[in-house]
């Protein structure tokens, strides 16, 4: 058969299906067609014709003929080198979705503020690492100074668990509440305040505070403090570090504003003590927040399985109010 010339990105549009190449491939192992018919469990007509619209695709000879069979030439084997890359990476492909199909294993990439997971993330992670020992969880820090949440949209996070702030736009964003999370005054054991039955937000504006980079927290104090005509204080301190003002309030000398789960998780080991004093604010729950029509693996589908487990069992505590 003479060569056609035929142009390089035409023959890439034709008809180039992998069963004909996968007969090909029986072809020249067996050099015969009546051979690797036998072997594929067909007829040799079937060989034939996939031989031949392989060869008109392609425009070149793929067999030379003769009485003892037929031997692939130069233009076959270089297809058949070619296609077993091609075939091993498909195998490859199968093996992945295998694993992927398999929940059990994989990887899960988690963004949450300190605050949750200094506790309730914290408890979350190693309650799904026991259970799921062969899945890796990756955990770093949201961005606690927007409200954009970024790193779903650059995608380097599956989810986000997160307090949704009051300018929170859904979007392309979907929002699954998990809990409430209240914020309340805290102090150390040591300060003065703390032996108090009462306390009135005028008592707290002579206070030295440590007040987070935190846009919702920034949100609860000049709510709280607005309704009643009063400035917020100014930081002493601003860190957003819990373990910072950890140590700090146990010194006695400072107030600030914890999540009650960072409460619960916290006060005995640094001798923390909530204040009598209530800050009456719009709630702005925990919540799952992930991107909308975005597939989920089912790593993630396992991790958000539990999320909302252990945030039933969190509101069952009574260490928080759902709304």
């Amino acid at each position: 058969m003479a060569k056609k010339p035929v142009n390089r990105h035409e023959r890439l549009d034709r008809r180039i299906t992998l069963r004909d190449l996968h007969i090909l491939s029986f072809v020249a192992r067996s050099g015969s067609m009546a051979k690797a018919a036998l072997q594929l469990s067909t007829s040799q007509s079937v060989v034939s014709v996939a031989i031949a619209n392989l060869e008109a695709s392609l425009g070149v000879r793929l067999l030379e003929r003769s009485a003892k069979g037929v031997e692939p030439t130069i233009y076959a084997t270089t297809l058949l080198m070619r296609s077993r890359i091609a075939f091993d990476e498909l195998h490859q492909a199968l093996m992945d979705i295998e694993r992927l199909e398999d929940s059990a294993t994989g990887e899960i990439r988690v963004a949450c503020s300190e605050f949750l997971s200094g506790g309730f993330i914290s408890e979350v992670i190693n309650g799904f690492t026991e259970r799921y020992p062969k899945i890796v969880c990756q955990v770093t820090d949201a961005d606690a100074t927007s409200v954009e949440f970024h790193q779903l949209h650059e995608r380097t996070v599956d989810l986000m668990v997160a307090r949704i702030p009051a300018a929170f736009s859904k979007g392309d964003l979907a929002a699954e509440v998990l809990f409430d999370d209240p914020h309340v005054v805290v102090t150390g054991a040591g300060n003065p305040l703390a032996r108090r039955r009462n306390v009135t937000l005028a008592d707290l504006t002579t206070q030295n505070w440590i007040l987070p980079a935190s846009l919702v927290v920034r949100e609860v104090l000049e709510e709280a403090f607005g309704t009643k005509g009063l400035a917020v204080p100014d930081g002493r301190i601003i860190s957003s570090c819990v373990l910072m003002r950890n140590h700090l309030l146990a010194t006695g000398r400072f107030v600030t504003v914890l999540p009650s789960s960072v409460l619960q998780y916290n006060a005995s080991q640094w001798a923390l003590r909530a204040l009598p004093i209530e800050l009456r604010t719009k709630p702005r729950p925990i919540a799952a927040i992930l991107l909308k029509n975005r597939s989920i693996s089912p790593p993630v589908q396992l991790f958000l399985e539990h999320l909302r487990q252990r945030a039933s069992a969190h509101r069952r505590r009574g260490q928080s109010t759902m709304i």
